[in-house]
């Protein structure tokens, strides 16, 4: 689906002839965070980051209870979305893709509130599904597959939801979503929940073995835990959890990026990660250099999901991408426009040719 032009900074570049030129945007807003991030293509495929921008907006806040997006959460959400319309006024784009997810998905409210935003910003945003979500992370982390991955499993844990693609991965470095299921519980969700908790460990084993059930319906349609043993499938992580599981394995002084996302780690080493963080507690979450205070909350909800995807596919190795919705979107942008020129000198071809 193309992108409204509603943004003056997309409709000020349309003029630039060369559609391998320009700059990219992409806008993810979660349940739990709003994300930015702009970039330009790379002669290797890929994109060089020229800004980024990330504000923790909780937009899914009491949506479990209530149905409903809060009046606080959506102040929140279009305060950022404002900021990333200001970023994007700086520099003229090429293309600009705006989305978001879960919460809106769920909300009774939530069209409406993306009408508001839309209106407020200038910002096309809209809200996708939950098999363009899986895509858009596949498209993202498919750089991060090597030749002999026959195939791919792939979990991005959320705010609202969890998402669990299964990917087929060609010798041509092409791939394919064969499957996949959007459970409607993630860390947002979790965290906000009554009764048994996942601070606890009775609640902990609750929450684990809720989301077993929900994944062992997807793995008989698709026979995954069978693949695996057979050998070639990769097991791939994106989220904050796992990010945080790497991390706090490698113990790192502070969150670094670069140390992180591609990173193969030993699932003995995540597993026990796991085990400190829930050793550490609430003040020593809040305290932790790879969390902080503002995350704290979320992190042992999105460990109780990984341990049932764990469970249901064991496996030797993740593999841990701190990349998501947004590169994926920029991925996607860049390689619509470097075709195009390519479908268009291919009908002039045939145009100038013409079958007898």
């Amino acid at each position: 689906m193309p992108e409204a032009v509603s943004h003056p900074a997309v409709a000020s570049s349309r003029t630039c002839p060369d559609r391998s030129a320009g700059t990219f945007a992409a806008i993810d807003l979660g349940t739990n965070n709003c994300r930015l991030l702009v970039g330009v293509p790379t002669s290797s495929g890929s994109f060089r980051v020229l800004d980024s921008y990330s504000r923790v907006v909780r937009l899914g806040e009491g949506l479990a209870a209530h149905g409903l997006l809060s009046e606080g959460a959506m102040s929140r959400a279009l305060a950022a979305l404002q900021t990333c319309a200001q970023k994007l006024l700086r520099r003229p784009l090429r293309r600009l893709l705006a989305v978001t997810t879960e919460a809106c998905r769920q909300a009774r409210n939530g069209p409406a509130f993306v009408a508001e935003a839309r209106a407020a910003t200038g910002l096309p945003i809209r809200i996708i599904s939950a098999r363009e979500e899986a895509e858009l992370a596949m498209e993202s982390c498919a750089p991060l597959l090597r030749a002999h991955d026959r195939r791919a499993l792939l979990f991005d844990i959320g705010g609202g939801s969890t998402e669990i693609a299964w990917i087929r991965s060609e010798a041509r470095g092409s791939t394919e979503l064969i499957g996949y299921v959007s459970l409607p519980l993630g860390v947002v969700t979790l965290a906000e929940r009554a009764g048994l908790c996942c601070g606890t460990p009775e609640g902990f084993r609750h929450v684990v073995e809720e989301v077993v059930e929900e994944l062992a319906r997807f793995d008989r349609v698709h026979s995954i835990a069978r693949e695996m043993r057979a050998g070639g499938v990769r097991l791939m992580g994106t989220s904050g959890t796992v990010t945080t599981l790497a991390g706090v394995a490698l113990a790192l002084p502070r969150y670094s990026r670069p140390l992180i996302d591609g990173r193969v780690l030993d699932t003995g080493a995540a597993d026990q990660a796991l085990r400190d963080l829930f050793a550490l507690g609430p003040d020593g979450l809040r305290a932790h250099p790879c969390i902080g205070p503002e995350r704290a909350d979320f992190v042992l909800p999105g460990c109780a999901i990984y341990a049932a995807i764990r469970k249901v596919w064991p496996s030797s190795s993740v593999t841990v991408a701190d990349r998501g919705l947004r590169e994926g979107m920029l991925l996607r942008m860049m390689r619509q426009e470097l075709a195009a020129p390519r479908r268009a000198a291919s009908w002039q071809r045939a145009a100038a040719h013409p079958a007898p």
